[in-house]
């Protein structure tokens, strides 16, 4: 296969198709905590606002700026997080890591990350499909802490 058949089986209808719907796509007016992430190797950043009551997540929103594969994560992301935990989106950002060094795919709710499975050989684009998730991580860390302090 050629380097250009392989983008294009990358970027596949469904991977595209997710990148240009994504959910929560506007940011919170007055969130609880918010996150910014960056890509070092691409510059990708995602930004996600937090709302969260009871340890559930309830209000989500997210500035995205990546590639179709962050995109297309986040897309998926947004569809599923609000009234997911902290050790749920845990669980998934974890799971989505190990996906993409070749293991399974992420368990439901975040299922349908497996989308993004053909980009494991494509470790360059790793970083940028984790974005969504390392932002909503920090900002639930950071209201959890402000909780027990």
């Amino acid at each position: 296969m050629t380097a250009e058949t392989d983008l294009m089986k990358l970027y596949s209808q469904r991977i595209l198709a997710l990148a240009a719907d994504i959910p929560h796509h506007a940011r919170l007016d007055a969130p609880q905590a918010s996150a910014k992430k960056r890509s070092p190797l691409c510059g990708s950043t995602v930004t996600v606002d937090l709302e969260m009551d009871g340890g559930r997540i309830t209000k989500f929103g997210q500035d995205v700026k990546a590639c179709a594969l962050g995109q297309a994560a986040a897309s998926v992301v947004a569809r599923v997080v609000i009234g997911c935990t902290f050790p749920e989106v845990k669980a998934a950002r974890d799971e989505l890591a190990g996906m993409l060094q070749g293991g399974n795919a992420p368990s439901a709710p975040f299922d349908g990350l497996e989308v993004l499975k053909p980009a494991a050989e494509f470790k360059n684009r790793h970083a940028s499909i984790l974005l969504c998730l390392d932002a909503t991580l920090e900002a639930a860390q950071t209201l959890m802490d402000r909780e027990h302090a």
